[in-house]
């Protein structure tokens, strides 16, 4: 029988029971959406990892590689990795990073490798789970260990050192020492066998009376020097890997009682303490290289490589140019004050 008056009313009691239902499914609802909304933003604006490592942490050229490397992935949005050898021949130190690298989930490796070898299995281990690997500054050996390099061409900087240091020795007797990085060093065999090339001699010539592993830092730099200085008190022209290389010829040849006028010292780096040296004429040349160049170019093909699956492949060639203070006949040269311009550290 119906209701005289029509359909029954709901007590407030049910229609209170109802409403919340209705209400929690509406919340329910909305949560799911805003769940699987945050899930698909994450997978699109996951966070690309990028490994750096270097030889050392102490360089000034390693120092200017990871700031340059910090600010480019920071513009790009992608998260650096870095780790660095105890020293420039710590193989085990290299290797063991590119392993924790790879672990952690970066999509690729930049590396400046200590051995143009030992760090190979290593790097073509990550290689295979899907990281790709581009060598800065320092080649391995073959350089088809990696996907690519970007780096001065080495035995350029090399040839354009030894062409000033024999111009400005022109109708010299020379005595030449050479400090180089460590036995194994990639980039430090092209620019020993550069400024041979530019110099114009070869590996035996007389000419050389000493060849000492400055480690392309200062005080074991100085200590070779000094030792190379005990086997000929006449050397009066130094290669030197690098900048802080030099600083340490230049204290054993201060102490041994050399003057800057009879000494000259060539390098390569162009960080903004090698050029001030030349410019207070303790470094007489210098190539400049550019390793914020090198750092930046790495990190985007790597974000690259994330977002498209473009690999980077071959040489870039990141430049070089001879600074000298006195620019000397047929060696094309820049100014101290460019080098202060566009140097780093």
């Amino acid at each position: 029988m119906g209701h005289p008056h029509g359909r029954p009313r709901s007590s407030p009691r049910r229609r209170t029971v109802r409403l919340s239902l209705a209400l929690l499914l509406l919340v329910g609802g909305t949560a799911a959406i805003v769940a699987a909304a945050s899930a698909t933003t994450g997978s699109q604006t996951a966070t690309i990892k990028v490994g750096l490592i270097t030889k050392d942490v102490t360089n000034p050229f390693f120092v200017k590689m990871k700031q340059g490397a910090t600010a480019q992935a920071r513009k790009l949005g992608a998260q650096l990795k870095y780790a660095a050898g105890k020293s420039s021949s710590d193989n085990a130190g290299q290797i063991a990073a590119i392993e924790n690298m790879t672990t952690q989930g970066v999509k690729g490796i930049l590396i400046t490798v200590a051995d143009g070898k030992a760090e190979n299995p290593a790097i073509a281990k990550a290689r295979k789970a899907g990281v790709i690997v581009i060598a800065l500054d320092s080649p391995t050996t073959p350089t088809s260990a990696t996907n690519a390099l970007f780096a001065t061409n080495n035995f350029n900087a090399g040839v354009l050192i030894g062409k000033y240091a024999r111009a400005a020795t022109r109708g010299k007797k020379v005595t030449i020492a050479m400090l180089d990085e460590h036995a194994g060093s990639s980039v430090g065999a092209l620019r020993h066998n550069g400024f041979l090339k530019g110099f114009g001699i070869g590996k035996g010539s007389p000419l050389i009376t000493c060849v000492g592993n400055g480690q392309g830092q200062t005080a074991p730099s100085q200590t070779a020097m000094e030792n190379c200085l005990q086997k000929n008190p006449n050397i009066n022209v130094v290669y030197t890997i690098n900048e802080p290389s030099a600083a340490g010829a230049w204290t054993a040849l201060k102490n041994a009682g050399k003057s800057k006028s009879a000494t000259t010292i060539v390098s390569v780096d162009g960080g903004c303490a090698g050029v001030r040296k030349i410019k207070a004429g303790v470094i007489d040349a210098t190539s400049q290289q550019y390793p914020l160049k090198m750092a930046a170019l790495g990190v985007s093909a790597v974000v690259k490589y994330a977002k498209t699956g473009v690999k980077p492949r071959g040489y870039t060639d990141t430049g070089v140019n001879l600074i000298a203070k006195k620019a000397v006949a047929g060696v094309k040269s820049k100014t101290v004050a460019y080098g202060l311009a566009n140097c780093w550290g």
